[in-house]
C-alpha cells in the first residue's frame, strides 16, 4: 500500500512537470516543435547517461542473477503483449498504430525516474533489462507493425545510443571499473534531468491538442484500457502463478520494476515512427496523451494489485 501511494505521488509530480510544458505552449512562450530539441536531448543524452550510471555498482553474482531475472521477465511480458496484440487485432480490428500502442510502453523516459524515486536509484539497474528487450523489438517488430511492412533497420538498432550505453555500462559493471568522480557527476547530472525533461516534452505536445476533442474520441479509451489495465493484470497473474518471486531474494521488487514498465503509458516512439512512415501521427498522439493522463490512476492500482497477490 505504501509503495502504491508513493507511486501515485511521484506520478502526480511528473504530471505537474508536464503541466509546465502545457502552459508554456498555451502562453506562447514555446512552440510544439520546440519539444523535438528537448526530446532529442532526452533520447540521446539523458537516457544513455541514466543507463551508464545505473551500471556503476559493484559487480556481484546476485546482481547478475537479478538482471537475468529481469531480462527473462521482460521477454515474457513482450511475448504476452505482442501475442495479445495479434490475438486482439482481428476481433477488435486494431490498425498498426493501435497494435503498437498496446504493445509498447514509455518504459525508458517515464519508468527510470519513477523507479529511482519510489524504490531507489539502485533499482534503476534492473530497468535496463526491459529497455534492452523493448528497444530491439520496437525497431524491428514495432516498426514493421506501424508501417505494415517487414523491413528492419538492424544498423539503427545497434547504433541506438541506449543500446550502446547498455553495452558500455555492462562492460564497466562486469569489469568493476568505476568512472572518475568528475565524469560520474557529469553523467549523473544529465541523468537527473530525464524526468522533468521527458514530462516537459509530453506537456508541450499536449499544448497544441484540444483536450476536449481528445476525450470525445471513443476508440482510444479501449486502447488505453488494454495497455494500462488488461495486459498489466495478465502480467501480474502470470508472475503470481509462475512462482517467479522465489527465484531471487529481491525478486519481488525486480518483478515490480518490470510491472511498472509494463503498466506505463504508450511509448512516445509510436508517434515518432508514425510521423517517419507517414501514418496517422495525430491519432497516435491522442492515444499517447490519454494514456499519460489515465496512468496517474491505473499504475498505482496495478502496484496495489501486485502487492496483494505476490
Amino acid at each position: 500500500m505504501e509503495i502504491s501511494v508513493l507511486l501515485a505521488e511521484q506520478i502526480t509530480v511528473l504530471f505537474l512537470m508536464g503541466l509546465v510544458g502545457f502552459l508554456a505552449v498555451k502562453a506562447g512562450k514555446f512552440k510544439e516543435e520546440d519539444s523535438r530539441i528537448i526530446s532529442n536531448a532526452v533520447v540521446y543524452i539523458c537516457s544513455p547517461c541514466v543507463i551508464i550510471n545505473a551500471f556503476q555498482i559493484t559487480f556481484t553474482p546476485d546482481k547478475l542473477k537479478g538482471l537475468l531475472l529481469a531480462g527473462g521477465a521482460a521477454a515474457l511480458v513482450h511475448i504476452i503483449l505482442i501475442g495479445g496484440g495479434k490475438l486482439l487485432s482481428g476481433p477488435l480490428h486494431l490498425n498498426g498504430i493501435e497494435k503498437a500502442s498496446v504493445e509498447y510502453s514509455n518504459a525508458g523516459n517515464l519508468i527510470v525516474p519513477l523507479v529511482s524515486s519510489v524504490l531507489g536509484e539502485e533499482w534503476v539497474f534492473y530497468t535496463t533489462a526491459y529497455i534492452i528487450v523493448q528497444t530491439v523489438l520496437i525497431w524491428t517488430h514495432g516498426q514493421s507493425v506501424i508501417r505494415q511492412g517487414q523491413e528492419k533497420d538492424y544498423r539503427k538498432i545497434l547504433l541506438n545510443p541506449n543500446i550502446i550505453a547498455i553495452a558500455v555500462g555492462f562492460i564497466l559493471f562486469a569489469t568493476g571499473i568505476h568512472l572518475p568522480s568528475v565524469v560520474g557527476q557529469c553523467i549523473s547530472g544529465f541523468g537527473d534531468m530525464i524526468g522533468p525533461a521527458s514530462m516537459l516534452v509530453v506537456g508541450m505536445i499536449i499544448g497544441n491538442v484540444n483536450l476536449g476533442w481528445v476525450f470525445r474520441q471513443k476508440r482510444p479509451y479501449l486502447i488505453c484500457f488494454i495497455r494500462l489495465v488488461l495486459f498489466p493484470v495478465i502480467t501480474i497473474l502470470i508472475f503470481a502463478l509462475s512462482g517467479a518471486e522465489r527465484l531471487h531474494p529481491d525478486a519481488e521488487y525486480i518483478l515490480m520494476v518490470v510491472l511498472l514498465a509494463t503498466s506505463a503509458p504508450v511509448a512516445v516512439m509510436v508517434t515518432q515512427l508514425a510521423q517517419i512512415h507517414g501514418r496517422d501521427a495525430r491519432y497516435a498522439s491522442v492515444i499517447n496523451v490519454m494514456s499519460v493522463i489515465f496512468c496517474i490512476v491505473t499504475m498505482p492500482l496495478m502496484v496495489l494489485l501486485y502487492e496483494a497477490v505476490i
